[in-house]
């Protein structure tokens, strides 16, 4: 049998990791060898990575640097990829998400439209901020779902987008999962009966959409021995350090900053609880790592977090934009 070709378009690739990315090289490197051999397109994001490079299995192809090279991203890699199909051709082109990458796939679907093209739609964006960046260009960015030969969503909020923006094809659910031995971190468990302070621990993009300020906030609903620790950097980052001076609380609060994937699940083991107060999300990968580490876990009923977060079952759900609902959760836990 032939070896199936498969190119990737993604806005993102190691070394730059969120959950998208840890899927598609948990994906990639099970998937590759003799019958698929696959090609990443990607953002040079700093600049300082390698035009082209091995990268496990895939072979990685970095275009730009910095934040112009992500808007020029739909251009830059469909020209690349039409010059590199047109060289030893491709059996499947894979947009992951529906954004610039989405956008270079749809223009490589419309020259060569006998290559299958596959849709993984990741993204915690609500659709009113879909909107705003999209509203100029609607009908394009409508064509990214409906072009597309199959949809794979990792949660039943993204694939219910997919049908409203107008997806013609089949539409599969296949959620983000967690590698278990990875957080099954004992040696730093400390009995909570051990110690008074208490820690919640939050990790994420320190961005709007993830609800850290309302987390913050939360805290002058609880007793001064609890503590948060925010893993993780962003845009919010200044004025998440000014909320916490404004509301007397930078005792308790630690930013640690961005923190190697390798060492979360140690940062996961010394806390009690695992919190995001999230206003929208795809699915909720840190949920799933908090989880698998045996963390109690709250978060909101937004997006694809029902799928998987049960009051009373699988953990705990709190109101969106409610600090104090966030606080009673965390007290009934802890």
């Amino acid at each position: 049998m032939a070896t199936k070709r498969v190119l990737v378009f993604s806005l993102a690739y190691y070394p730059f990791v969120g959950g998208a990315e840890v899927a598609l090289r948990e994906i990639v490197e099970r998937l590759a060898g003799d019958e698929y051999e696959f090609e990443i397109i990607t953002v040079n994001l700093d600049g300082n990575q390698p035009a082209i490079e091995k990268y496990g299995t895939a072979l990685v192809r970095r275009l730009g640097g910095g934040k112009l090279a992500k808007y020029l991203f739909p251009f830059t890699a469909y020209r690349l990829a039409k010059r590199l199909h047109q060289r030893e051709p491709y059996d499947v082109v894979w947009a992951m998400m529906a954004n610039q990458a989405g956008l270079a796939t749809l223009f490589f679907k419309w020259q060569f439209p006998k290559v299958k093209y596959l849709l993984t739609l990741q993204e915690g964006d609500s659709l009113f901020d879909i909107w705003l960046r999209t509203w100029f260009m609607r009908p394009l960015y409508k064509a990214i779902y409906r072009c597309a030969d199959h949809i794979q969503a990792i949660s039943n909020f993204l694939a219910k987008r997919a049908i409203k923006f107008g997806a013609k094809c089949s539409v599969t659910v296949v959620p983000n999962g967690v590698d278990i031995d990875k957080f099954k971190v004992t040696s730093y468990k400390v009995e909570s009966g051990e110690r008074k302070n208490k820690i919640i621990i939050t990790t994420s993009r320190l961005v709007k959409k993830n609800g850290i300020s309302d987390l913050i906030k939360s805290l002058t609903y609880l007793q001064s021995e609890v503590s948060l620790w925010v893993l993780g950097i962003g845009k919010e980052e200044h004025s998440l350090r000014q909320l916490v001076c404004k509301i007397g609380v930078e005792n308790r609060v630690k930013f640690l900053g961005q923190i190697d994937g390798s060492q979360i699940p140690e940062y996961l083991a010394k806390a009690d609880a695992f919190v995001r107060a999230s206003l929208s999300e795809g699915l909720g990968n840190s949920f799933l790592e908090a989880m698998a580490t045996g963390l109690p876990v709250v978060g909101t009923p937004v997006g694809g977090i029902p799928d998987f977060l049960k009051t009373g079952q699988t953990g705990w759900l709190c109101q969106v934009n409610n600090p104090k609902s966030i606080a009673e959760q965390i007290k009934f836990i802890l």
